[in-house]
């Protein structure tokens, strides 16, 4: 039921004459076993994956740390895809195994768009330029092209990848395509010449005061935080501000994190409208079978 793991995951790779190792679910104690093997030479994942591998080699042993980093070592590809990677979560994984992850941008509706090169530059918290026989342009909320960099706005797409229609649902499919560009939902700015995601509009653009926020700005800038492992930003309703700043969080061996000790530490690393007025910790973010945080489920357990 996605692109991702069907199409670029499993049936290239099977095209192509390679060997595909399948699971039944994902056990990153039973990944990391196997490919201190060092029998795989592409690895694919999406965040969740790498953070949770990231989570057992930082508290392996230090053999066993060099077993299971060693095993990445000759690797020719590994790559990330599926949601937005955080930078900090991309150099962290260098740090670990030397490994720089390929980061990219599509969708089921387009295949893939957007794609950091396999020779050159891979930037952490990019997703690349366009690939061959794709169109991108960015939209800004008043309907206007944007023409330069440095702006926010609506990734649109067009070429032969991107699909015709969705199955008996004639409404949806126009309210999808403009003069004959997919409209993806997502928001994006153009960065000396690569795309970084700015999110989702229907969850990840928060509304405050006037200024649109990103949520995943915001999250990269917590993730910097030493006793935070995982974070989801959302936005809360407010009727002064309309909307306001809320974060769920996954600390480091279930260290403690106040609401003003945190806003101590993020006053002097972001705007004070960024700042998040609510803080939940979790053991765990709510995810979907993807391995995607669900921003929804998140937002309903501030309720």
């Amino acid at each position: 039921h996605h692109v991702h793991g069907i199409v670029n995951v499993l049936s290239c790779a099977l095209w192509s004459g390679a060997r595909v190792d399948c699971f039944e679910s994902f056990d990153a104690q039973a990944i990391l076993e196997r490919v201190a093997s060092k029998e795989y030479s592409v690895f694919m994942g999406v965040p969740t994956i790498y953070v949770k591998l990231i989570r057992i080699l930082e508290d392996a042993d230090d053999g066993d740390r060099k077993r299971y980093t060693d095993g990445f070592g000759p690797m020719r590809l590994m790559v990330s895809g599926s949601a937005a990677l955080p930078a900090s979560v991309h150099e962290q994984w260098t740090q670990l195994t030397g490994q720089k992850l390929l980061e990219r941008y599509g969708m089921t509706e387009i295949g893939m768009a957007l794609s950091n090169p396999l020779q050159g530059e891979r930037r952490p918290g990019a997703v690349g330029a366009p690939l061959p026989g794709v169109t991108i342009r960015l939209i800004s909320e008043a309907g206007e092209l944007i023409e330069g960099e440095n702006e926010p706005g609506e990734i649109q797409v067009r070429g032969p990848a991107v699909f015709s229609e969705y199955w008996d649902k004639p409404d949806v499919t126009r309210e999808s395509f403009v003069d004959g560009w997919f409209r993806t939902g997502d928001m994006a700015v153009l960065e000396d010449g690569y795309y970084r995601i700015m999110g989702r509009l229907s969850v990840d653009i928060i509304k405050s005061g006037g200024y649109k926020l990103s949520a995943l700005e915001i999250e990269a800038t917590l993730l910097t935080h030493p006793a935070i492992r995982e974070c989801a930003v959302v936005a809360l309703p407010d009727d002064t501000w309309g909307e306001v700043v809320a974060v769920a969080i996954v600390s480091r061996d279930g260290e403690d994190i106040e609401l003003p000790a945190l806003k101590e530490w993020a006053t002097e690393r972001m705007s004070a409208y960024k700042i998040p007025k609510s803080l939940l910790l979790l053991k765990d973010l709510p995810r979907n079978a993807m391995g995607k945080v669900t921003k929804r489920a998140v937002q309903d357990l501030f309720d």
